[in-house]
């Protein structure tokens, strides 16, 4: 290859992920599963339900076939609104978002969000894109769910897909002990402060759009 050539960079797609959270005796416990041996993107890691955004994702999209809107219960306008800051053009909607969030959590654990009784069951907590050079590259929004909103048995995977194995309630420093991505490592820091009390300045964004990585707020 010339040196005036460029190397193939692979698309980055839009994902969501959810990052299911309890209080327990032991303290705030969180969902992970492991990812499959053979799997192409983070092999054998534990991570966060959550995937890739859908074509079928969005008003007419979700799971059950509800048709979702972001202020029903869901996202707090707050929420919305940063989902639609430091985007690329074209970009999901905060709904799309949401759908897909709803869709990989039923799909890998069986588990389905409903809308928050008193407050909205999602928070959009956390953003990252994948660095160039790895297999898949995903620009991945991550929300932060009271298991209390669960429509379902928090304990029963049986209607789970086989993506993930071993689908726990963790402690955070259990989960920590894990063979985790780095960014899933970050990600519970964060976790662990919020679920302390805490409070954020703005969205951590992890930006590995371009050729140097930055780290940003979305505020």
């Amino acid at each position: 290859m010339g040196s005036g050539q460029r190397l193939p960079t692979e698309p980055v797609r839009a994902a969501a992920t959810v990052i299911l959270w309890r209080n327990a005796p032991q303290g705030a416990e969180v969902l992970m599963g492991q990812r499959g041996a053979a799997a192409v993107f983070m092999p054998s890691k534990f991570v966060f339900p959550g995937g890739a955004v859908d074509p079928g994702d969005g008003p007419e999209g979700g799971p059950e076939g509800v048709t979702l809107r972001p202020e029903a219960g869901y996202l707090a306008d707050e929420c919305v609104r940063r989902l639609t800051l430091l985007v690329p053009d074209p970009a999901p909607s905060p709904t799309a978002l949401l759908a897909a969030a709803r869709r990989e959590l039923a799909e890998e654990t069986g588990l389905i969000l409903g809308p928050g009784l008193a407050n909205p069951s999602l928070r959009f907590v956390f953003r990252a894109i994948t660095p160039p050079g790895r297999s898949r590259r995903f620009d991945a929004r991550f929300f932060l769910a009271k298991a209390e909103a669960l429509q379902n048995d928090p304990e029963d995977f049986s209607a789970a897909s086989a993506e993930l194995s071993h689908l726990s309630w963790l402690t955070l420093a259990a989960a920590r002990a894990l063979d985790l991505p780095f960014i899933t490592e970050v990600v519970l820091a964060e976790v662990a402060a919020l679920a302390a009390g805490g409070d954020q300045p703005g969205v951590p964004f992890f930006d590995n759009s371009g050729p140097t990585p930055r780290f940003r707020r979305i505020v």
